[in-house]
């Protein structure tokens, strides 16, 4: 059967080897979303949902791609892809209550529509950002190919994503790395309401696979026997012979990108053309001229779907209204975790450098844990750029020291990824300004999944921090405050040897996301005694490195030195606290102390406006008013980029100006 598509194209329909039984299942997997669409438009006009994302018109390239792939295998899906859940059986009065956010949703009312996942279903939901949920796929796909199963990952984007930065990161990884993912990209003119050739100036993503070195296939996406014949062969191949494959779904929505937008922006005459290529309706017609579906079969399953769909509704619809707990919505920020501290078995020490307890927690980990991978550029042979892994590659292996293409968001979403798959992940930033990068996948993926859906992030990022060794305004940056404001995130910063090595090991352990900051001018300049053996720092626990009583200075970092160095030569006694954990941070110690002396003073590396120090003395002020003799001060860097001249690097530092402010409070 041949029907008219685009102009000088046909739409054709070949069974080929396909049962009956199986036509009619592709029949009912279009029918399933297509009944529920027309349920959510009658309710949302009636008001009873708040928004709806059609896929009217795109329904067979998800309901084919899901038939074609095993059920243990992956799919990461977007706005309108309603059938891989109806796909993967997700239960309806499960799937309702979500779009309505009731309690029984996926996402316990934390999140909308289409925003999550399920572990049980392999699904990973999408972000409204779209393009990084290329990275994961990634992620999920080199777990596979690192547990050696011969498994497929799907991921979908829309052809306005392909803009996006996140689109070249995550094929260019999949490409190098030879990863068995299937990049589907639903190619359906528009994105919102901006056409395609304001989008990009190519014609078809088939010019973009040789670009990348990987293969591309063109598909009618209206076509559901041309959508689950070619990903079923892909799939099957691409289990035996490990790579890439991207696939252009030629396709045409409907509605509009969400129903508050319309389609007014489209010609009349495309959206004509396109209504004649309803899949669900060429489709069926199609079924009826070779015999296979009649109106009592059609009448049959239509009265069973709706039906299923009714009592769904119905029972999700009954559900009361969220009766919030916070409680419940604070610790479900965080996977859970209670952190048991392990000390060394041994007495046996040796003198470390910062940099050396770095390496030897890093390798210690890597032994605990096979299932650690260590990602970053130019970590492999090379040993990165500060030699923390030197030598990691001959002990562990390629596969797990990874050296990666310059491209930070693809590989700490590809971290997420293999911690859907249950591994743990190591990013490193070479340097932490080029974080800024990757910084949507830490604050909007890593930071918000459990808390959405209840998937944890098990991904430490490294970042090398911090100034003082004139290298300018883009490899000292102190940015630690960048991800303070974030919940769901945790974020240790070692001032010394021993800290280094524990908080490190810490971070690993924990299946939760972590910010480590490790400050560059300590690498080779600070050394210590520290257990050989494996052992863990508390996480959220302070210290008390200096005891006094004229005045507490509390900071972190490189801060502990300027305070140290200062209170010796000024002869001041003071207590010195140094948080180790700025998220979450020890509000106890800092009462404490605070309580203690009377007089407190934050000093911090970071720019002094909107840092670290400005919340914690906000807290001091709120609840430990009563037991302060003196203004609380804070003292930080400049509000300026950091220079590269060390005599102009060295004014922007705090450390003379906090001296200064020390001897004021000091005789407040």
């Amino acid at each position: 059967m041949e029907l008219a598509t685009t102009p000088g194209k046909l739409l054709r329909f070949d069974r080929k080897n396909l049962s009956d039984s199986k036509l009619l299942e592709l029949y009912e997997g279009l029918l399933i979303p297509r009944r529920i669409e027309e349920k959510m438009l009658i309710l949302l006009r009636q008001g009873r949902i708040s928004k709806w994302f059609s896929g009217w018109g795109q329904e067979a390239i998800s309901v084919g791609a899901v038939q074609a792939l095993q059920a243990d295998e992956f799919i990461l899906p977007m706005h309108r892809n309603l059938g891989i859940f109806t796909g993967r059986n997700v239960p309806l009065d499960k799937l309702f209550a979500q779009f309505q956010g009731k309690k029984s949703g996926f996402t316990k009312g934390r999140d909308r529509s289409f925003h999550f996942g399920s572990s049980e279903h392999h699904i990973v939901g999408m972000i409204s950002h779209l393009g990084p949920q290329l990275a994961i796929a990634d992620g999920i796909a080199l777990a596979n190919k690192l547990s050696k199963e011969k498994k497929v990952t799907l991921v979908f984007s829309g052809d306005g994503a392909s803009s996006e930065g996140d689109f070249h990161e995550g094929l260019n990884v999949a490409a190098v790395w030879k990863l068995p993912v299937i990049f589907v990209i639903e190619h359906n003119g528009y994105g919102l309401s901006t056409p395609n050739r304001e989008q990009f100036a190519f014609k078809n993503f088939t010019d973009k696979g040789p670009g990348y070195g990987i293969e591309t296939v063109r598909i009618e996406g209206n076509n559901i026997l041309d959508v689950y014949q070619t990903i079923s062969k892909l799939a099957a191949d691409i289990r035996k012979k490990p790579r890439p494959v991207l696939i252009e779904a030629v396709t045409f929505r409907m509605r509009g990108h969400e129903e508050a937008s319309g389609t007014k922006y489209v010609p009349k005459q495309l959206m004509e053309e396109w209504a004649k290529l309803d899949p669900l309706e060429t489709y069926e017609s199609y079924l009826e001229s070779i015999g296979v579906l009649d109106e009592k079969k059609k009448d049959q399953l239509n009265k069973r779907v709706r039906k299923a769909i009714t009592e769904a509704w119905e029972k999700a619809f009954a559900e009361e209204p969220i009766s919030p707990v916070m409680e419940e919505e604070i610790l479900g920020v965080y996977a859970p975790f209670e952190q048991k501290t392990i000390s060394p078995t041994s007495d046996k020490v040796s003198e470390r450098r910062f940099v050396d307890a770095i390496s030897d927690g890093l390798r210690q980990s890597m032994e605990k844990y096979p299932n650690l991978v260590l990602m970053g550029q130019d970590i492999g042979e090379y040993g990165g750029v500060f030699k923390i892994t030197d030598g990691f590659v001959k002990q562990f292996g390629e596969d797990r020291v990874r050296n990666t293409p310059l491209c930070e968001s693809a590989i700490i979403g590809a971290g997420l990824g293999l911690s859907v798959k249950g591994f743990k992940a190591m990013v490193e930033m070479q340097f932490a300004d080029f974080v800024s990068v990757g910084f949507n996948q830490i604050v909007n993926n890593l930071a918000k999944i459990h808390y959405r859906w209840g998937q944890n992030a098990d991904v430490v990022v490294r970042m090398p921090t911090g100034a003082g060794v004139a290298a300018g305004p883009f490899h000292s940056q102190s940015n630690e405050a960048w991800f303070f404001h974030t919940p769901g995130l945790k974020i240790v910063y070692p001032s010394n040897p021993y800290d280094a090595k524990g908080l490190l090991n810490a971070a690993i352990e924990d299946p939760n996301p972590y910010l480590y900051f490790e400050h560059k001018a300590l690498y080779r300049s600070l050394n210590a005694e520290i257990p050989d053996e494996y052992y863990t720092v508390e996480v959220g626990k302070a210290q008390l490195v200096n005891e006094g009583d004229q005045v507490s200075i509390i900071t972190y970092g490189m801060g502990v030195h300027w305070a140290k160095k200062a209170v010796t030569e000024m002869g001041v006694s003071a207590d010195i606290l140094d948080l180790r954990t700025l998220l979450p941070w020890e509000r106890k110690a800092v009462s404490e102390t605070v309580k203690k002396t009377g007089k407190a003073i934050f000093l911090q590396e970071d720019c002094l406006t909107g840092g670290i120090g400005a919340e914690i003395c906000a807290w001091i002020s709120e609840n430990c008013f009563e037991f302060l003799d003196a203004p609380l001060m804070r003292e930080g860097s400049l509000d300026t980029p950091v220079p590269f001249a060390p005599n102009l690097e060295k004014q922007f530092l705090p450390e003379k100006r906090f001296r200064e402010k020390l001897r004021k409070l000091i005789e407040y």
